[in-house]
């Protein structure tokens, strides 16, 4: 019977670990258009409509956010505000400032405040694909997020983003995000 249950045990684990290494490859939408040029679209002020949902697909909040984003040279700044539905923070900062380094070759570096180490990105086509480990405040604790986060250019204008979070391999729930450029 514990032989059963080890056995059970390390292959739902092999399984968990195997699985998160597959996955789509951004490469794939190397011929989608319009091309992502993230120069371009974070550039001025950008909107932000989203959500948070938790693993079962209950929305737990929705927020706006606005994106001052610059670049000089191979380096940008997103600054990012947001407000959110239910008034208060919850742990949720206010903002969030990222440093963005282009590396040449559609790949990006990325820093924030509340990212633990650096976000690596990789577009390719109208796609990118970030990941990074976000500390997370949580009922008083401070943990550590895995994200996978996809952003998908629809127009000049218009980004959708789809961020999955996890920890340990285990989903706790999903960032959905509406993004468009203002107008000048």
């Amino acid at each position: 019977m514990i032989r059963s249950i080890r056995g059970f045990v390390a292959a739902l684990l092999t399984a968990l670990v195997l699985g998160g290494c597959a996955g789509i490859d951004v490469e794939q939408y190397r011929a989608e258009t319009p091309q992502l040029d993230m120069r371009k679209f974070f550039s001025g002020t950008v909107d932000g409509w989203g959500m948070f949902q938790d693993r079962s697909g209950k929305v737990i909040k929705r927020f706006h956010v606005v994106i001052e984003a610059k670049w000089q040279g191979d380096t940008g700044t997103l600054d990012e505000r947001f407000t959110w539905s239910d008034g208060e923070q919850g742990g949720n900062p206010p903002r969030r400032v990222w440093t963005l380094r282009d590396t040449g070759g559609g790949r990006f570096i990325g820093t924030a405040g509340d990212v633990v180490g650096e976000a690596l990105g990789v577009t390719a086509g109208n796609a990118l694909r970030w990941r990074y480990v976000l500390a997370l405040p949580v009922d008083g604790k401070v943990i550590h997020v895995d994200f996978d986060d996809w952003m998908f250019l629809v127009d000049d204008q218009v980004m959708l983003n789809r961020s999955l979070m996890s920890k340990y391999g285990f989903a706790l729930g999903e960032v959905t995000l509406s993004l468009k450029r203002r107008t000048p």
